[in-house]
């Protein structure tokens, strides 16, 4: 009964999601909000800090364990649960790598200028709301840190990519809250960042 109700909930996120064209890809314009692997298996919600922190396999959570958070920036996934071989994305869509963030970023006008046009036009502190050119609506909604600690949210927006750079740590993108800047860093695998799809 679980695991039908997790497929569920994957199918509904399917149904749901809008997607935009933007250049040659096409995205989905909401952060992931599943709680289940692609074959129905659960994810498991992780509050306690300490197991956080320890954590080598995947495992979810809302910013400050706050239920409401997930509804406007959607869940926080480690890059355990990105990378398992059972899919966390639905069927139809994959994880982008580092190399396909550039491409959007490289389409938006390159690292200077995409991270304004990327960031949604609402979310944002102190008036730094994108112009959302392209309805990417990217929003900040901060990390959980390493440690299990969470920070940024209103601030900045991560999100994974698939593209490992070692055993710790793993690509991702960022969009913060002063410049229009889009970056691309490598931070450890235990962090919990934001997902997003892009379409097959």
């Amino acid at each position: 009964m679980k695991k039908l109700f997790s497929l569920i909930l994957l199918l509904s996120f399917t149904i749901k999601a809008q997607d935009v064209k933007i250049g040659t890809q096409t995205w989905t314009t909401k952060n992931l909000n599943v709680t289940a692997y692609r074959n129905g298996d659960p994810i498991p919600r992780v509050k306690d800090n300490n197991d956080w922190a320890n954590l080598t396999t995947g495992a979810w959570c809302y910013y400050a364990k706050n239920t409401a958070n997930g509804i406007i920036y959607g869940k926080l996934y480690n890059w355990y649960a990105v990378n398992d071989p059972r899919g966390l994305v639905p069927k139809g869509y994959h994880m982008p790598s580092d190399k396909e963030w550039k491409t959007l970023s490289d389409y938006l006008g390159g690292v200077s200028a995409a991270g304004k046009k990327m960031k949604s036009s609402s979310c944002w502190e102190n008036n730094s709301n994108g112009t959302n050119t392209k309805n990417f609506s990217g929003r900040p909604g901060g990390c959980r840190n390493n440690d299990g600690s969470f920070s940024s949210i209103g601030a900045n927006g991560y999100w994974w990519s698939s593209s490992e750079v070692s055993t710790n740590d793993a690509w991702t993108i960022a969009l913060g809250l002063v410049s229009g800047f889009v970056l691309s860093y490598s931070y450890d695998k235990r962090n919990g960042y934001s997902v997003r799809c892009l379409k097959d």
